[in-house]
């Protein structure tokens, strides 16, 4: 059954030109915004949670923006599996990428931290085209083992090289001339809430991912962050922040907190671009934690 929606569906659909699928993406916005209220709950309970300054009006603006900008992540990243290298060069532009460029330079690997904001999937598509470092990208494999080894192909088919989670601790330790760029999501609701780093991440108790300083002081490398920016429809721009040159020098909790206050800036600037069905604060911070503590947990 997979194999035939991919062939029958998926595979024909990202074979259609752009003007085509945003027609599609019109569509799915009628029918997941005004029809189905896809996880329009959740939504609107993340927003009304992130942002109690803003009234109800604003809230509903916010989710009908969202839900307008989710439908063409939804056809951009089917149109992924059948992108041209040209295509996605010119659909996502790196303004500095001498930034990173520097570290590969140096033959530092680095790793590249940011959230699920705009089309991460086209960018991450694209990526390895503007870099020098070998990129890689920790992701949770999908339950579907089909789409996964799918998913994967079109993910790699320009250099990009994806590895489950299971595999982050070994990467940078490889042999190997080429440096290494770990690419990180920040943002990703933690399996474990007694192992995340818990926050104030929009207005709320948060557990993050400690993955990124965890690497970050092992190995004594530069952490960047991705602001990855909307210029128009189908098309996106990425600009590079150094946080650090050297994650072991800073006490605990300093990149974790650092990364997530990046994102958060990004997200108020433009809130209709980070992902809203994210079910993130599923986990209630557990009693015997405390937020911003300054020593890891037992």
């Amino acid at each position: 059954m997979s194999a035939i929606l991919y062939y029958l569906v998926i595979l024909p659909l990202s074979r259609l030109p752009y003007w085509c699928l945003y027609g599609l993406s019109d569509v799915l916005f009628v029918i997941f915004y005004r029809l189905s209220g896809y996880r329009k709950k959740v939504v609107l309970g993340n927003l009304r949670r992130s942002f109690p300054e803003k009234n109800e009006a604003e809230i509903r603006t916010i989710a009908q923006k969202f839900y307008r900008h989710f439908c063409d992540m939804i056809v951009e990243s089917i149109k992924n599996f059948s992108i041209s290298r040209e295509e996605a060069l010119k659909r996502v532009k790196s303004t500095n990428p001498e930034v990173v460029a520097q570290f590969a330079r140096q033959g530092k690997h680095v790793i590249v931290a940011a959230g699920h904001n705009n089309n991460w999937e086209l960018w991450g598509v694209a990526a390895p085209m503007h870099f020098e470092h070998e990129l890689i990208a920790i992701y949770k494999p999908l339950s579907n083992a089909y789409f996964d080894k799918k998913m994967r192909k079109s993910r790699q088919k320009f250099g990009m090289r994806m590895e489950p989670m299971s595999a982050a601790n070994g990467i940078l330790t490889e042999p190997g001339a080429k440096p290494k760029a770990l690419v990180l999501a920040i943002d990703q609701s933690p399996g474990n809430p007694q192992k995340a780093y818990w926050t104030k991440f929009l207005h709320q108790d948060t557990g993050v991912l400690f993955g990124t300083e965890l690497y970050a002081a092992r190995f004594k490398i530069p952490v960047l962050y991705g602001h990855l920016k909307k210029v128009k429809r189908g098309h996106y721009e990425i600009t590079y922040e150094v946080f650090t040159t050297d994650g072991s020098q800073h006490p605990y909790g300093y990149v974790t907190r650092g990364m997530t206050a990046i994102l958060e800036k990004d997200i108020i600037a433009e809130p209709e671009y980070w992902l809203w069905t994210h079910k993130r604060w599923k986990h209630p911070m557990p009693a015997n934690r405390l937020l911003d503590e300054s020593q890891p947990p037992a």
